[in-house]
């Protein structure tokens, strides 16, 4: 079998390829519970959630597959089974059955929110260790962060 060699040291490469690992986990995880919520959310929101829900979902599935395509370039095989998202993640998911419309907002916002506090620290950690792992850590948080921001506006109450 031929392994992928990395060109970073031993000790960036394990730091990176933790953080990469983890984001997949999370990116996975996030895909579900967008998809999860998209099938089963109700509401007089209903059209503006679902498709919003929809790009959430195929942003994360995008960011995964490049996370996990740069855990092979450094010479890391990705792991993105089932058994694995179910053992590992642990972001805030919505419950089974019918959504509101309103929780789904926030069950999405505070999801979106946690992940995007592991990636700040995952970004941090990998700031000597590689900088192109960080780069891409970098710009997954801003788009997770502008899902978010429209996800919380969404739920935003009125001004009088």
């Amino acid at each position: 079998m031929t392994v992928v060699r990395s060109t970073l040291p031993d000790e960036a490469r394990r730091v990176s390829s933790e953080a990469l690992q983890e984001t997949l986990i999370d990116l996975l995880g996030l895909s579900l519970i967008g998809k999860q919520a998209h099938w089963n959310v109700v509401g007089p929101r209903f059209r503006s959630v679902h498709l919003q829900l929809d790009e959430v979902v195929s942003s994360t599935r995008t960011h995964a597959d490049t996370v996990a395509e740069r855990a092979a370039a450094i010479g890391v095989p990705p792991d993105g089974r089932p058994e694995t998202i179910a053992k590992v993640f642990s972001l805030p998911a919505p419950a089974e059955g019918w959504l509101r419309d309103s929780e789904a907002v926030e069950v999405m916002t505070d999801a979106l929110g946690a992940a995007i506090t592991r990636l700040r620290e995952r970004i941090d950690a990998t700031e000597k260790a590689d900088l192109v792992t960080q780069d891409l850590l970098i710009s997954i948080t801003a788009d997770l962060e502008k899902q978010r921001w429209m996800f919380e506006a969404e739920n935003h109450p009125r001004e009088s």
